[in-house]
C-alpha cells in the first residue's frame, strides 16, 4: 500500500506516448494506478498547455495521480492552473523554510490549493515548528528530514517497504 511519486519532465511528457507508456507499465508490474503519482513542474505545465491538458486527462483516467511539483517556483500563470486536471500541489521547500515567521506565500498557497480541491503536500519539513504551523494551517501531508532522512534504496527497501506511510501527516 505504497503511493509511488515519480517525475516527469515536459520531454518524457510530449515524447511519444506517454499514457500507452506508463499504463504498459503498470500492467506489467501489477503496481495499481491509483498508487501512481506523476509529478510535473510548472514550466512542464506550461509547454504545449492543450496537448498537456489532453494527456494529463488520459492518465488520470487510467486512475493515475497528477501533482504539480515545487509550485510558486516557476513564471507560470494562476489563470492556466485551473485549466489542468490536478490533484495534489506539492508547497515548495523555498516556501516551507521560511515558516513559521514568513508565512504569508505559503498562506496563499493553501488558499488557492483549497479552492481548487487540491490535496497539499508540503516538501523539506525540518523542524517540528514547520510541521506544527502546517497541520494547524491544514496541510495534509509533509516530506522532509523531520520524518526521515535520505536512505540508499536497499536501506528504504528494508526499513519502509514494510507497510509504512510513504507521506508523513503532518
Amino acid at each position: 500500500d505504497i503511493n509511488l511519486a515519480v517525475n516527469l519532465s515536459p520531454l518524457q511528457l510530449h515524447h511519444g506516448d506517454v499514457q500507452q507508456l506508463i499504463g504498459t507499465i503498470l500492467q506489467n508490474t501489477g503496481f495499481p494506478a491509483h498508487r501512481l503519482e506523476l509529478e510535473l513542474t510548472e514550466s512542464a505545465l506550461m509547454e504545449q498547455q492543450e496537448e498537456a491538458v489532453r494527456i494529463l486527462q488520459g492518465l488520470r483516467q487510467q486512475g493515475i495521480r497528477i501533482a504539480i511539483d515545487d509550485f510558486g517556483t516557476g513564471y507560470s500563470s494562476l489563470a492556466y492552473l485551473k485549466q489542468f486536471p490536478l490533484d495534489v500541489l506539492k508547497i515548495d521547500k523555498a516556501f516551507v523554510d521560511g515558516l513559521p515567521g514568513d508565512s504569508s506565500m505559503v498562506q496563499a498557497i493553501i488558499q488557492m490549493a483549497r479552492s481548487l480541491n487540491l490535496h497539499l503536500i508540503a516538501e523539506g519539513i525540518e523542524t517540528e515548528a514547520q510541521r506544527a504551523w502546517l497541520a494547524e494551517a491544514g496541510v495534509e501531508s509533509g516530506q522532509g528530514f523531520l520524518f526521515a532522512p535520505a536512505v540508499p534504496s536497499d536501506v528504504f527497501e528494508e526499513r519502509y517497504l514494510s507497510g509504512a506511510d510513504n507521506n508523513a501527516k503532518v
